[in-house]
Formats: structure tokens, C-alpha cells, sequence
């Protein structure tokens, strides 16, 4: 059995996009498949299962019209069945020159803000992104 991380990473975000495109909810898929709600969200999670191939995701993938052996295929990199490919969903921006845009927009909005109300301003924004994933906390951004 294959235990690359980034393959089991893969297989979950094919199994969601294949329940998103069929427009299911994940109790839904879980039902048609006959297997538990908690097994589809362990599926997308794509974590490495500690010892076997889990059984629930033979039912999941058949749900999701996926051939046999397509679990496998994916786990070695083959295409996801339905044309699903892992693509950036957005395009990447350097923290710093992210932080420069923010800043630059501040001073734009702001005609009596000190330039410290700014920067702090920023900060405030530069962790809200952070929080909603868009950008990573290792990204340093000069303020």
C-alpha cells in the first residue's frame, strides 16, 4: 500500500471534488455508499491510514462513478477519474509585496491615519488572511 502523504493528499481532494460535482453532501455520498458519514470525511481528509487500505473506500469511489483500480491509479499518480486535476486555485502573491498593496491601499483610503494606525491596520488584515488560509504563516511579511 502506498503511504506518501502527498498521494493520499491527492486521492482526498479527487474524492471531494468527485462528491462536489455530483452535488452531494457528504452524508449523502455516505449513505449511497453504505458506509458512515465520519468514513467519507476521513476519506477527503486524505490522511495515510495507520495499517490498511480502508474498505469504505472501494463503495465511496464506486458512488462516485470511478472504475475499479482507480483508487490505486491515483495513489501513483494517475489522473482522477472525471478529469479533476490538482491546480492552484489562486494565484500566488509574495507576502511582502502583499503587505506593500495593503499598506499602499491604507494610505489611499486614509487621509489623517498616522502612518503607525496603518501598519497596525495592515497587521490586523495580513492575519486575517493568514487565518482564512490564504496565506501561510510561515510567509514574513515586512510591515
Amino acid at each position: 500500500m502506498n503511504r506518501d502523504p502527498k498521494a493520499w493528499e491527492r486521492l482526498g481532494k479527487a474524492l471531494r471534488s468527485g462528491r462536489e460535482r455530483l452535488g452531494l453532501t457528504q452524508q449523502e455520498l455516505a449513505s449511497q455508499a453504505d458506509v458512515s458519514g465520519r468514513a467519507v470525511q476521513t476519506a477527503e481528509l486524505g490522511k495515510v491510514p495507520k495499517a490498511r487500505m480502508p474498505f469504505t473506500l472501494a463503495p465511496i469511489a464506486r458512488v462516485l462513478g470511478w472504475p475499479p483500480g482507480a483508487i490505486e491509479a491515483v495513489l501513483d499518480g494517475a489522473e482522477p477519474p472525471g478529469g479533476w486535476r490538482d491546480v492552484p486555485a489562486q494565484p500566488q502573491i509574495d507576502a511582502e509585496r502583499l503587505g506593500a498593496i495593503i499598506t499602499n491601499a491604507m494610505v489611499r483610503a486614509t487621509e489623517h491615519a498616522t502612518a503607525a494606525e496603518i501598519r497596525a491596520a495592515t497587521r490586523i488584515a495580513v492575519e486575517e488572511m493568514r487565518r482564512q488560509g490564504l496565506l501561510s504563516t510561515t510567509d514574513a511579511v515586512q510591515l
